[in-house]
């Protein structure tokens, strides 16, 4: 696995080896050894599995407060979509910064986001399924998120119409938002 930096202290995108031929491919899309020996230290204990019929669907920006804050590996298995986090880190020096990546079942990319991250993404293919492992379960009571549309974040989205759930329509603006890590 080949482990390249984003712009974000602690998080990278993740390039497995693929072997392919006439018959298909195989990939390693996990390795405990090689995420420790790249300084990640996440232990997993959720893998949760999305299904986006139509292009344009958009989920997020999504986060789960302190002390169930989640680090997330992501992948997508069939179709694509233009992932995107944002570092909500109060101390950190790129706070309120965002960072997209087109992730397809083509290119096999896989994206880590640590802690301290609100994370989305816009699907660009019928039928996008997405995986990503946590490593804190799912806690109702402390989730949150940031309007996908922010004008102070400006994320650059492929799509200015998406569909998007009434929970994510609602999600409070960036200058409302009180960091909790």
């Amino acid at each position: 696995m080949e482990f390249i930096k984003t712009k974000f202290d602690g998080a990278w995108t993740v390039q497995p080896v693929v072997h392919g031929d006439e018959r298909g491919f195989f990939l390693e899309s996990y390795s405990s050894k090689d995420f420790q020996t790249a300084g990640i230290t996440a232990s997993f204990v959720q893998d949760n599995h999305s299904l986006s019929v139509a292009p344009g669907v958009l989920r997020g920006l999504h986060l789960q407060r302190p002390p169930f804050a989640q680090s997330k590996i992501i992948r997508v298995i069939r179709g694509a979509m233009f992932d995107v986090i944002v570092d909500l880190r109060a101390h950190s020096p790129t706070f309120g910064q965002w960072e997209g990546f087109e992730m397809t079942e083509t290119n096999f990319s896989m994206l880590f986001v640590p802690h301290g991250f609100a994370h989305g993404f816009c699907t660009l293919a019928p039928r996008t399924e997405v995986i990503y492992k946590v490593d804190t379960p799912y806690a109702p009571l402390y989730e949150g998120g940031i309007r996908w549309n922010d004008p102070d974040i400006g994320i650059q989205w492929p799509n200015d119409a998406p569909i998007l759930s009434e929970k994510d329509k609602c999600l409070p603006f960036f200058k409302d938002f009180i960091s909790p890590f």
